[in-house]
């Protein structure tokens, strides 16, 4: 791999990860999903360091450029990435869905209390009754 590649792939793989530590400092970013960066971050920047390892790899992939290897492997992470946010916003979407359900059951079970209590009938009947003993 050309020098000014390895440096320039370097420098990013570093960035990703200080950004990710700092990101999960501020709390902005929970330990749940930092792994991941974290991992791809490292996994990076071993095969940006490592010329025997990028080649390595390299031939099992069967790629012929180094630079292939290590945009494949990206490009590979940002699929599985995507996918799992898929998966999460389909289950908060239906998460979101009951959750709407049950407030409306709830404000109109709330609606027909405030009516009961507004205009009672049979129970105030009966205590008016019970006065009269």
């Amino acid at each position: 791999m050309p020098p000014r590649i390895q440096i320039i792939s370097i420098l990013i793989c570093i960035f990703l990860v200080a950004y990710v530590f700092e990101l999960v400092r501020r709390k902005h970013l929970s330990e749940e999903y930092s792994m991941g960066w974290l991992i791809t971050g490292a996994s990076m920047l071993a095969l940006s360091v490592s010329e025997g390892l990028l080649k390595w790899v390299s031939e099992i992939v069967g790629a012929t450029l180094f630079t292939s290897t290590l945009f494949f492997f990206g490009l590979l992470f940002l699929m599985v990435i995507c996918l799992h946010f898929s998966i999460r916003i389909s289950a908060l979407t239906n998460q979101v869905r009951k959750l709407t359900q049950s407030i409306g059951i709830l404000d109109l079970e709330k609606k027909e209390l405030e009516k009961q209590v507004k205009h009672p009938t049979t129970w105030q009947s009966d205590s008016s009754n019970m006065e009269q003993f």
